[in-house]
């Protein structure tokens, strides 16, 4: 196997610069997972008082789980916190993510990010497709269909395919052990909820974005990072795609810089709240001219659904 190229922090940086970007902060990463819980309840709490507002609500805060996702993403590269005990209990118990089998997964994506060996390239290999093809996937996003598959699919394919006789309570503990996390804190918010008398919030403003907007961003991520963007390539600065978002893609599409993604690939030792900085240094140094950069989300989905694709997907 052959990792991808890498690029040499000290040909694009002075060592200040590098140093500013690549500190690790006590306060910062425990501060934005704040934010995000505090979104998610604000949003939560506006649901409750205006109804009418709960559609809106899922949007934001099905935005905010995928932010627990990206922060939990520092976490796997240790950038969550100065302190790596720190970084990964905080990952667990606030972002609602085991590092043990992602990271790993996660550093193999970076060591050969675009190559065969690279566990994420089926993300991005179908890429272009016909306009049909995207809108079916976003049909079957914001359905639940897509949730429901990538949570449960395996369970529902192993008890259809299951032999005469064969005892389904060990396929459902089996299941339930591997899903442990999922299953316990989403039992423990809807019983907090349900004393409380808000049971219905907890579905309708927790379970539901989860089922529904978050597929939906969490594959407009990958579509905007990976597609389209050259396999086997020699050039480490166009292994991944920066994508500009305005404020309301980083609202209801794309938070805490998830869009930076090109930097990050370059430079996975930059937190993500330091990303903004180190694509402004890059871009006066000339370097983000080289670089695959989008103007938006939109861009990118013009360029990832074309009428002229002969195969029209999934």
């Amino acid at each position: 196997m052959t990792a991808a190229a890498r690029v040499k922090p000290e040909e694009y940086f002075t060592p200040t610069e590098w140093a500013g970007l690549t500190a690790r902060s006590s306060w910062k990463g425990l501060a934005l997972v704040a934010h995000c819980w505090l979104v998610i309840g604000a949003a939560m709490a506006v649901g409750v008082v205006w109804p009418l507002a709960i559609p809106l609500m899922v949007m934001v805060i099905g935005n905010r789980q995928l932010g627990l996702f990206i922060l939990m993403h520092d976490a796997a590269h240790g950038l969550l916190h100065a302190s790596r005990s720190v970084n990964d209990r905080v990952a667990f118990w606030l972002c609602g993510s085991e590092l043990g089998a992602y990271r790993p997964y996660h550093l193999q994506h970076h060591r050969y990010v675009q190559q065969a060996e690279d566990p994420d390239l089926v993300l991005s290999a179908p890429f272009p497709i016909t306009p049909v093809s995207l809108r079916r996937k976003i049909f079957r996003d914001l359905t639940g269909q897509t949730f429901f598959k990538q949570r449960f699919g395996h369970l529902a394919t192993r008890i259809a395919s299951r032999k005469p006789g064969e005892a389904l309570l060990p396929m459902l503990l089996a299941e339930a052990n591997k899903q442990r996390l999922f299953l316990m804190l989403n039992g423990l918010g809807f019983a907090l909820f349900a004393v409380a008398g808000l049971w219905w919030a907890w579905v309708l403003m927790w379970l539901l974005p989860m089922a529904t907007w978050l597929p939906l961003v969490s594959r407009l991520r990958n579509i905007a990072e990976h597609a389209l963007i050259e396999q086997d390539g020699t050039d480490p600065l166009r292994h991944a795609r920066t994508t500009h978002a305005s404020l309301v893609e980083r609202l209801f599409i794309a938070p805490y810089w998830v869009n930076y993604h090109g930097e990050h690939h370059m430079f996975t030792q930059i937190p993500c709240w330091n990303l903004p900085a180190a694509h402004r240094m890059l871009a006066r140094k000339g370097v983000t001219a080289r670089m695959e950069v989008q103007p938006g989300y939109r861009a990118v989905l013009r360029l990832a659904s074309r009428r002229d694709q002969a195969s029209a997907g999934a």
